[in-house]
């Protein structure tokens, strides 16, 4: 009974999670440390890590802001409201410039962030005249004119400015080597010429106004905006309807350890206790690059970074491993020192058995710590060539532990046989004709899909390696394939050739969602023929075209997506397949369909590439196809394009082999 009851809650989280829209963005943002305020009347406009919300002191509500909301970038760096305009002023880091009102709407000025300029336009300050806004920037500055949306001049000047200010007769400005000069409004201002230095400047502040920040500052940091604590997602896993979340970057001191937890259906954040550990172990506490779940206990994580390894149980730190207690070991040539014991992956499998990449050293970069917690090398490993930032793919079904590294010059996969002891190594990178490819890096994470295939990105492209070569030809490595143009002249290109490939990840499809440096995320179909989306800043919430990271929640589809600038999420079509579809696993969402909706009618819970018919109550065919995974979307209408009439529809399902599947209903209201 009990265990018929935990199935149950669970298809209904399941239900409940997947009824997002497809395409459907989120964001998560962190808000946690205050850095500008502007006040008006009774709100507070607040720039907290780099991002925004709004405090309404009537009501203590909170509304935060992102792209999905309208902002138009995502790293803001000033913001300042005006008065007579009656809006914010709101500057990003790469000088794109958004201006809101109190109740969210916000057009965008891009000129500056489009204008090709060889100087830095990094905005300093802001300061309004009426309805203008003066913005210094490290070229001069510019004058926007806040009512009609509009920059109206420029100042190209060779001494750039921290603060410009409107005087009665001249305008002033506090040059960046703390110079004041001065221009006449009577005469061109935009002439660099017309501007002198001075000495006095009656009646002016040249100091940047902090009073709303001053005033306001004691009751912001009681305030709770929500999302994570920071914004450093380079690693990524999803793990019992949980995301675990840390750093993933080395040598980047500025940036404390985090390891942050989303619970997904509630949409909280748990932060983990960073507090004295550095301190208490004399260590310089930093960069979490890895972490894994016990299968076992939930409660228990385990995270590494680069003075060893780290036992956490529910988000408080309980143990930690080194050189002094386990086989961890210093990098070569800096033996002795405790910041230098690099634990760069890990990767528990099902039995409860810890994997530990300890790299940079020849002694022991592959370690076991296993379930009764006791510890042993693999010793094969000691002989790899390639053992620069050791990484984990996974144990696969075949009983294989594969490991790759991020070398810089000669990038590596490794394939362990644990019945065999057999190690291999695949160094070999060629094109489909045959030409060796001299990429720099493997990408940030391999990959398995579905069909047994082992994938890896290099800075020029994606590549792979089937089953048939797994063991037993690893000097025929991975290649790159051809894919067809189609445009009618038997041409192909080579998979993403020349693509800069940062992370890879495998949905219920055997889609690749491939994550770039600077390119954004492609999506390549199932047998690797079709593109099927190419994802960019340009066209989505996305909020960088750099990807650190991408990893996929199975039962819901939801796309979890680390950049350089924070974490975002994208409800795709496909989820969870089922080996066998009944009335209790294969759900239609929304259900009904009223009036009002206008988005895809999903079916979810269904086997892999199964058929599916629509029919109507009286036995009409109107729609049918294969499903995406697990998930099938259907339009609304029926096979001659048209929206289908009010009323009770039936989704019939079959296996791909033929055998039967399930039937479940849609009501529809027009």
């Amino acid at each position: 009974m009990k265990k018929a009851l935990i199935a149950i809650i669970t298809l209904v989280s399941i239900a409940l999670n997947i009824t997002a829209a497809i395409g459907d963005w989120k964001i998560y943002m962190a808000y946690s440390e205050p850095q500008q305020i502007q006040e008006t009347g009774n709100y507070l406009f607040v720039q907290a890590s780099n991002s925004l919300y709004l405090y309404n002191k009537n009501d203590q509500s909170i509304q935060t802001f992102d792209k999905t909301t309208g902002m138009s970038d995502v790293v803001v760096t000033n913001i300042s409201w005006n008065q007579q305009a009656k809006r914010l002023v709101i500057v990003y880091d790469n000088a794109n410039i958004d201006l809101m009102d109190l109740n969210g709407n916000i057009v965008n000025i891009p000129d500056l962030y489009n204008k090709t300029m060889s100087i830095d336009k990094t905005v300093n300050s802001i300061t309004h005249s009426g309805k203008y806004a003066y913005l210094a920037t490290n070229f001069g500055g510019i004058k926007i004119d806040v009512d009609r949306a509009k920059i109206t001049e420029s100042y190209i000047l060779d001494f750039g400015s921290r603060i410009i200010r409107e005087g009665t007769t001249d305008l002033y400005l506090r040059s960046m080597d703390w110079k004041v000069y001065k221009c006449s409004k009577s005469s061109n201002t935009q002439d660099k010429a017309n501007w002198q230095e001075t000495k006095s400047w009656p009646g002016i502040s040249l100091d940047i106004d902090n009073s709303a920040y001053d005033n306001n500052i004691e009751l912001v940091k009681t305030l709770k905006p929500g999302g994570p604590k920071y914004n450093y997602f380079g690693f990524l896993k999803v793990h019992d309807n949980k995301l675990y979340t840390c750093n993933g970057e080395m040598w980047d001191e500025r940036k404390p350890a985090s390891i942050q937890v989303l619970d997904i259906e509630n949409e909280d954040w748990t932060v983990y206790n960073n507090e004295g550990i550095g301190e208490k172990y004399g260590i310089k506490y930093k960069d979490i690059l890895t972490l894994d779940i016990d299968p076992r206990d939930s409660k228990r994580v385990m995270a590494g970074n680069q003075a060893g390894l780290f036992e956490f149980y529910d988000g408080e730190l309980v143990n930690y491993y080194n050189s002094d207690n386990s086989p961890i070991y210093f990098v070569e040539g800096l033996e002795g020192n405790v910041n230098y014991q690099l634990v760069t992956s890990l990767k528990y499998n099902n039995n409860g058995d810890l994997y530990i990449a300890n790299s940079l050293n020849t002694k022991s970069p592959i370690i076991i710590f296993d379930s009764n917690k006791k510890w042993s090398t693999i010793n094969k490993f000691t002989t790899i060539s390639n053992y620069d930032n050791l990484k984990f793919l996974n144990v696969n079904h075949n009983n294989k532990l594969w490991v790759y590294t991020k070398y810089w010059n000669t990038p590596a996969v490794y394939s362990y046989d644990f019945s065999t002891d057999n190690l291999c190594e695949y160094s070999n990178y060629v094109n489909q004709d045959g030409t060796a490819i001299n990429g720099y890096i493997v990408c940030q994470s391999t990959a398995e899909d579905l069909d047994g295939n082992i994938w890896v990105g290099l800075n020029l492209g994606l590549l792979f390696i089937t089953p048939q070569y797994n063991m037993d030809s690893p000097q025929k490595g991975f290649y790159q394939i051809k894919v067809p143009r189609n445009d009618g002249t038997n041409l192909a290109d080579y998979l993403m050739y020349g693509v800069d490939i940062t992370a890879i990840a495998i949905d219920k499809a055997n889609r690749k969602w491939i994550g770039t440096n600077g390119n954004g995320i492609y999506v390549i179909s199932s047998d690797n023929m079709v593109q099927e989306k190419h994802i960019t800043t340009l066209d989505s919430p996305l909020l960088s075209d750099i990807i650190q990271y991408i990893t996929i929640d199975d039962n819901t589809g939801r796309v979890y997506i680390g950049t350089d600038k924070g974490l975002c999420s994208y409800q795709s079509e496909v989820t969870q397949t089922n080996e066998d579809m009944d009335k209790d696993n294969v759900w239609v969402y929304p259900n009904p369909v009223t009036p009002e909706y206008n988005g895809m009618i999903n079916v979810t819970g269904l086997s892999f590439n199964s058929d599916v018919k629509i029919t109507s109550s009286n036995g009409t065919l109107v729609a049918q196809g294969r499903s995406t995974g697990g998930s099938f979307s259907w339009d609304g209408k029926d096979l001659k394009g048209n929206r289908v009439a009010s009323g009770v529809y039936m989704v019939n399902s079959a296996k791909r082999d033929g055998s039967k599947g399930t039937v479940c209903k849609v009501t529809i209201i027009n």
